[in-house]
């Protein structure tokens, strides 16, 4: 358990988190929507600092990241928790973990003890993915800065929820990012996801401001992501918006969690995304779980 770096003390000892754009305002005992950050005795607590549920050696392009060093390693890393609900989530089993048992599961990693792990295995990268990496923000932070000192770059694999104090704070220490476009629709981010869209097109527009490594990733959900022109409307964004550089990964939906109801995206329902994004002018499109 960790004092959040991002929070707002109000009245009667409540407290607003600031550490994504859901802005969560806690009263006393009183946990945010991602269920791993508390409001005791008025001041806002992260208890998964240093809790790893997840520790896995994996390459680059599993993240997936094809543009970021490829053919390299990535040290991966978790804590429990999320700040969305997504019905589909593949790792369900640890980012609603929470939620699900109101309890905070993980072993204990020091930040120099995760770098120390890279510098041992002489891996160059280090991922903070899995769940949203925002909810650990401090944890990552504190790993971030021992990796960059080290000579290793830091990776997020992410939702693109975040508030703007936090990627203020990690922008000098981030080194790639890919965002989660899971819709062009806010009626479907709300009711699949738990959040809002508006968030996250500014955020990717940031990113690119600040001009760290972008890479966005979209799971194309038969009758949900296809409809109402939302692969048109994505690319447009990402070539209009971003830049025609950036890599698009369109990625095969299996069902999962909430949606095993959903049949499996076929591979002709991909083909003809990446013929919507080449019309945009979009160089980079990759096609992923096939």
């Amino acid at each position: 358990m960790k004092r959040a770096l991002l929070f707002k003390s109000l009245a009667e000892k409540k407290v607003q988190c600031l550490a994504c754009c859901h802005s969560c305002v806690l009263s006393l005992n009183e946990y945010g929507i991602c269920r791993v950050r508390k409001n005791i005795k008025g001041i806002l607590y992260s208890l998964v600092y240093g809790k790893v549920c997840a520790l896995a050696i994996d390459p680059i392009e599993k993240k997936p990241f094809f543009h970021f060093f490829p053919g390299s390693s990535a040290l991966s890393l978790a804590t429990v928790g999320c700040n969305f609900s997504c019905l589909h989530c593949q790792n369900a089993d640890i980012s609603q973990y929470p939620k699900e048992n109101n309890e905070i599961i993980g072993e204990d990693y020091s930040p120099k003890k995760i770098v120390d792990i890279a510098k041992k295995e002489n891996i160059p990268i280090i991922a903070y993915t899995y769940t949203e990496p925002t909810v650990f923000g401090e944890y990552a932070l504190d790993i971030m800065k021992l990796a960059k000192r080290a000579g290793l770059y830091n990776v997020w694999v992410s939702n693109g929820y975040f508030s703007q104090k936090t990627l203020a704070l990690i922008a000098p220490y981030l080194d790639a990012i890919n965002v989660d476009l899971k819709f062009f629709d806010d009626s479907l981010y709300q009711k699949i996801c738990g959040a809002h869209l508006n968030p996250i097109l500014k955020n990717l527009q940031e990113l690119k401001k600040r001009k760290i490594h972008l890479e966005i990733t979209t799971l194309v959900i038969p009758d949900y992501t296809t409809i109402n022109d939302q692969p048109q409307k994505i690319a447009q964004f990402i070539a209009q918006k971003l830049s025609k550089d950036t890599p698009w990964h369109i990625t095969a939906f299996y069902p999962a969690y909430k949606m095993e109801n959903i049949r499996r995206t076929t591979l002709e329902e991909l083909w003809k995304i990446y013929e919507i994004g080449k019309s945009q002018g979009l160089k980079y499109i990759h096609l992923g779980n096939i």
